[in-house]
């Protein structure tokens, strides 16, 4: 077995499990290729039990039912039964229900392999009976091994230069599967000299790099994208935006996740930002592909070198807060409107003070709801745009005192 150490090793969970005679149910958690058929393989063979696999994408209840009532015949022999499910996460939730009793009372050791979250797409009784273990995607020294095995299997060497080797190591992009199916074609290449890395691309395409429009690697990237732009790193947050777009991602999708970057974590400290990315937006409608994603990369950049503030978006939500806990608390006589008698007989927009009368256009007064008191929400930072939206929110604090003292 190549890679997965942190898992393999003597002291490694699997490692302690193995050397206890104690194996439990698992969920191998991980990328294609890098070895989770094989892991449950080898836990078989090295716990003498019988390997069962299917696939949830080819198996329902009737099968199922099947290869439970096997293992209970094998179980009543003395022979244990590990049984390994791909693409666990495709069954719905009664069916993973119905691996629970079998788990419990020893008739199947399960194993399930998922390139999903198990957190989401795995039911809470089924997790909390296996433990989740991650398997990595394969490194360039994993894959550069299991390149020399390949080729001392064929009993030849590659026709390949150094350079076109590592080029090879790169293509499989940490898929250990993808790795011998790219060993396979080269080893068919008839040619009377080595391949250099660009003879070897001309014969064999890269493959895709991996990426899941609507899986872990989708939220994941979004997710480097967004907090390399938080982080004003223009370089980091160019290459997110490439690897998405590389990967298949919609434009429009990258398109409105950059305005709500614009607006959570710049704000007012460039109140240009949000229109930067609308009207990157709006450019890329216009003029579509492939033109229209430089206008996007261009906005990634403004966004990233903008200054930052999520000052209005934590005053939002603290009023929000607030604004729930107060229920239906009536605005302050004051400031109601009193287009009939009895509104005005019960004392609506008395006592209200019009601000364009007032010294500066500012009377100073109060329109919290009564018995709130004064509540503060948006505290600007001393940068960017904001230094000025300081300046003004302290002049009217100033003003509002002096009103209240001259009152």
């Amino acid at each position: 077995m190549i890679g997965q150490d942190h898992i393999l090793s003597a002291d490694a969970p699997l490692g302690r499990m193995l050397a206890a005679d104690k194996l439990s149910s698992l969920i191998l958690w991980g990328p294609p290729g890098v070895g989770k058929t094989t892991i449950a393989r080898l836990l078989a063979d090295a716990s003498d039990r019988h390997f069962v696999q299917i696939s949830a994408i080819f198996s329902g209840v009737p099968e199922l039912r099947k290869v439970f009532d096997a293992a209970k015949t094998r179980q009543r022999t003395g022979q244990g039964t590990l049984l390994f499910v791909d693409e666990i996460h495709r069954f719905n939730k009664a069916q993973q229900d119905g691996f629970l009793p079998h788990m419990e009372d020893g008739t199947i050791v399960l194993v399930g392999a998922t390139t999903e979250n198990p957190s989401f797409e795995l039911n809470r009784a089924l997790l909390s009976r296996a433990q989740v273990l991650v398997l990595h995607r394969l490194d360039a020294g994993a894959l550069a091994e299991l390149l020399d095995r390949a080729e001392a299997a064929t009993g030849r060497p590659l026709p390949l230069t150094e350079d076109a080797r590592a080029a090879l190591v790169a293509m499989a992009d940490g898929d250990g599967r993808a790795m011998l199916n790219l060993v396979e074609q080269v080893a068919s290449i008839d040619v009377s000299t080595p391949l250099d890395a660009k003879g070897l691309a001309g014969r064999l395409q890269r493959r895709a790099a991996q990426y899941d429009k609507n899986g872990d690697e989708h939220y994941n990237l979004i997710s480097a994208l967004h907090k390399s732009i938080r982080g004003s790193d223009p370089d980091a947050a160019l290459y997110w935006f490439g690897r998405m777009l590389e990967g298949g991602e919609d434009p429009r999708y990258l398109a409105r996740r950059l305005v709500r970057m614009a607006v959570e974590d710049i704000g007012l400290a460039d109140p240009q930002a949000q229109s930067h990315a609308l009207h990157a937006w709006e450019i890329y409608e216009r003029i579509g592909s492939p033109e229209g994603e430089l206008a996007l990369a261009q906005s990634v950049i403004y966004l990233a070198l903008a200054p930052k503030s999520n000052a209005g978006y934590v005053g939002y939500k603290q009023a929000r807060a607030a604004a729930k806990q107060t229920g239906s608390a009536p605005p302050p006589h004051h400031i109601l409107n009193a287009p009939t008698t009895l509104m005005k007989e019960q004392g609506y927009g008395a006592g209200y003070a019009y601000d364009h009368d007032a010294e500066d256009g500012f009377s100073g007064q109060d329109y919290f709801p009564e018995g709130t008191g004064r509540l503060s929400f948006y505290d600007p930072p001393d940068r960017g745009f904001e230094r000025e939206m300081r300046k003004r929110l302290d002049w009217f604090d100033k003003l509002r005192e002096k009103r209240r003292s001259g009152a």
